[in-house]
């Protein structure tokens, strides 16, 4: 083992606080994990954690070497950016994280694209809904909608997103065809709401003659998966706000209809969310250049 993989596998511990979640991020085992820790500790000749059967927390020692290893894994980044400028041909892991509407439509169909141009990176795509943590879940990339859960990230905007509210004709035929925000209001419909742990409240942000308002809204079904929420839809469950890329098809062919089109919803932005020291990284900043330009030509054509 080297003592460079030493090195990221005691930072990855001590920003996610446990050998079995450094394990799974790095992609090797918990043996191998407290092995490359042990070797470290002797090299050193000092403990870096504390550990019991049920947590693990960093000593002073480990304080004070967690800032010194960020600082050489950040120096050995910024050579091998270095390298990757001058060959053109950048190498390594890149690891990308965006939500799951963007991630199948906008984003993994041009993976093998972007691999076949760039065969020496290898990338990683996380896809959730959920907000994630850039440097807790050692992320180059995040694309998201909406707003960012960390403002001290640096936000490369992609394009607006116009989002519509939309039921099937068999929901409407049952329940009525809803104009205005003001019907849907406080439980008058039954609204599919995308939701995570710990949200306690719902509202949709709509565009009225007297500007932007929040309507509480409320509905019988919740998910943390967008695309569940058009799957609800099509089957005449309830009332579903979404992007127009994600659900264009179903749109065309009339399978889903808009409603509440006199207070529709403001645009919602899509971007890009990195660390400057991310954006030095070729094959970060290439990865990110390649899927924009093809972003931007999907919701277009959409």
């Amino acid at each position: 083992m080297s003592y460079l993989d030493n090195i990221r596998t005691f930072v990855r511990i001590y920003e996610l606080g446990s050998m079995s979640a450094a394990a799974r991020d790095q992609r090797i085992s918990p043996a191998v994990t407290s092995a490359r820790i042990s070797q470290l500790e002797a090299h050193l000749g000092v403990r870096l954690f504390q550990r019991t059967t049920r947590s693990l927390t960093p000593t002073e020692q480990g304080r004070l070497f967690y800032t010194g290893a960020c600082t050489v894994l950040e120096a050995v980044e910024a050579a091998e950016a270095e390298v990757g400028d001058a060959t053109d041909n950048p190498r390594g892991t890149l690891h990308a994280a965006a939500p799951l509407g963007i991630g199948r439509r906008l984003i993994a169909p041009y993976v093998p694209e972007f691999a076949e141009n760039y065969p020496l990176v290898d990338v990683r795509l996380r896809m959730t809904d959920r907000k994630v943590d850039l440097t807790a879940e050692g992320l180059d990339i995040a694309f998201f909608l909406g707003r960012p859960a960390d403002s001290n990230m640096r936000i490369r905007k992609i394009a607006d997103c116009e989002r519509i509210l939309c039921a099937s004709p068999a929901y409407i035929a049952e329940h009525g065809h809803p104009k205005t925000g003001h019907e849907i209001d406080r439980g008058q419909h039954n609204c599919l709401n995308l939701r995570f742990p710990g949200a306690t409240e719902f509202q949709w942000e709509l565009n009225t003659e007297t500007g932007a308002r929040k309507f509480d809204v409320q509905g019988r079904f919740e998910c943390d998966d967008s695309d569940v929420l058009t799957d609800w839809a099509l089957q005449g469950a309830g009332i579903a706000m979404r992007p127009v890329f994600e659900i264009a098809a179903h749109l065309a062919s009339g399978a889903l209809v808009q409603v509440v089109e006199d207070t529709p919803p403001l645009p919602v932005q899509m971007a890009c969310l990195y660390t400057h020291r991310r954006h030095q990284d070729p094959k970060a900043r290439l990865f990110m250049e390649f899927m924009i330009e093809r972003m931007r030509q999907a919701i277009t054509t959409a």
